[in-house]
């Protein structure tokens, strides 16, 4: 992603032509990676509670394209496909039921049936020494608010590996953390994302 081989025109044609023929969009999904939420665990009694890792496994990203330069991302995830992979720390292990009472729960903090989607979409793109900045506006929960990515990319040979590392405010956008025994053991009103996808050079 960050050195794009562009498609080069006919001989003799214009440098804008060659440009305009290779203008083109990526669509990522699932099938090219992972988007996962990490969570931690905060009050009083926070040893008792879990630090949840989650996949949200239904998401695109889009990348649309200006010859070799990246010109608008935005990566839209199903609220609905919130899964709970694991849950770290607490006296036992997260059984299959509190792992579907997790998901139950967030799903009604996240008014998911009103609001079914999590989008991310770009104002401005920035070249970085690794990659690129992402400036835009993240829109959770019917609200939004300007967020900043950066965006790492890495060459593969055959394939370009993206990857991100970001951490939303979950009260910013309205969003009130769970919590039990009276707020004792409540989910860390910051959450961790992180996003990794390949895509071949060839496609």
């Amino acid at each position: 992603m960050a050195h794009k081989t562009r498609r080069e025109g006919r001989a003799g044609r214009s440098s804008e032509y060659s440009r305009s023929v290779s203008d083109e969009v990526w669509t990522l999904d699932a099938s090219d990676g992972e988007l996962v939420l990490r969570t931690g665990v905060v009050g009083r009694a926070a040893r008792l509670g879990h630090r949840l890792t989650i996949a949200m496994t239904r998401w695109q990203a889009l990348v649309n394209w200006s010859g070799t330069d990246p010109v608008a991302v935005e990566l839209m995830a199903e609220v609905d496909s919130f899964e709970v992979m694991r849950g770290e720390g607490g006296v036992k292990g997260l059984s299959e039921p509190e792992k579907a009472l997790v998901r139950a729960n967030a799903l009604k903090t996240l008014n998911a049936s009103r609001f079914p989607h999590i989008r991310f979409t770009t104002e401005a793109i920035a070249q970085t020494g690794n990659g690129y900045r992402l400036t835009g506006k993240l829109h959770i929960r019917g609200k939004s608010r300007e967020h900043v990515i950066d965006l790492h990319t890495e060459d593969l040979g055959a394939a370009w590996r993206i990857s991100a590392d970001t951490t939303v405010r979950q009260s910013n956008y309205g969003v009130k953390p769970y919590s039990l025994l009276m707020g004792s053991i409540r989910v860390a009103d910051e959450v961790s994302v992180a996003f990794t996808a390949v895509r071949a050079k060839d496609d």
